[in-house]
């Protein structure tokens, strides 16, 4: 064997190890970047925001059982997502979302309401929100109040609505309203 051979080789072994640590360092600052965005903040939950094709890691969404910010969200986020499907809207889905989350009294209500006003009660709209955030506004009462924001259209030509969710003390949505149960 001549030392061009051996070089060689060590060359190539050099290579596959410079490969090696590269990757591994590549994994280890994508884990400890997963877990810095894993990190849950309680006061405000970012439910949705349309997708978008990107390189960036995707922000996770979380919640915990009980908490009346996450209960809001889940609603609002289905919720949105069957009525939002242009092509193939799912109103039998919405119907059974509202039956679960809203309580009878609150559903007759914003039936009647809708009624005399022509427009879906749980969006305040004719049209479904591009995006939505929900946020926790505290304790009213023996409830707990918290405030979506809807966001429709997009660029420069966008508008808020603001809305104020009351839940009862057994997590079922009793009032929706454009002003604070405070």
């Amino acid at each position: 064997m001549n030392s061009s051979t051996r070089t060689h080789r060590r060359s190539g072994r050099r290579a596959a190890v410079a490969a090696g640590i590269v990757l591994a360092v590549g994994l280890g600052l994508s884990t400890q970047m997963s877990a810095q965005a894993a990190v849950h903040t309680p006061a405000k939950v970012a439910v949705h925001t349309p997708a978008k094709v990107s390189a960036a890691a995707p922000k996770p969404v979380s919640g915990t059982t009980g908490q009346a910010v996450t209960r809001v969200a889940d609603f609002y986020g289905a919720y949105i997502d069957a009525k939002g499907d242009y092509e193939d809207p799912d109103g039998t889905l919405a119907t059974a979302l509202r039956k679960h989350y809203l309580t009878a009294d609150f559903a007759e209500r914003l039936a009647a309401w809708e009624e005399q006003n022509g427009v879906d009660g749980v969006l305040r709209a004719q049209n479904v929100p591009a995006q939505w955030t929900v946020t926790d506004n505290g304790a009213v009462g023996m409830g707990h109040e918290v405030i979506v924001t809807l966001t429709y259209g997009s660029g420069d030509t966008t508008q808020k609505t603001k809305l104020f969710v009351l839940l009862e003390r057994y997590d079922h949505i009793a009032d929706i309203g454009t002003t604070t149960n405070r």
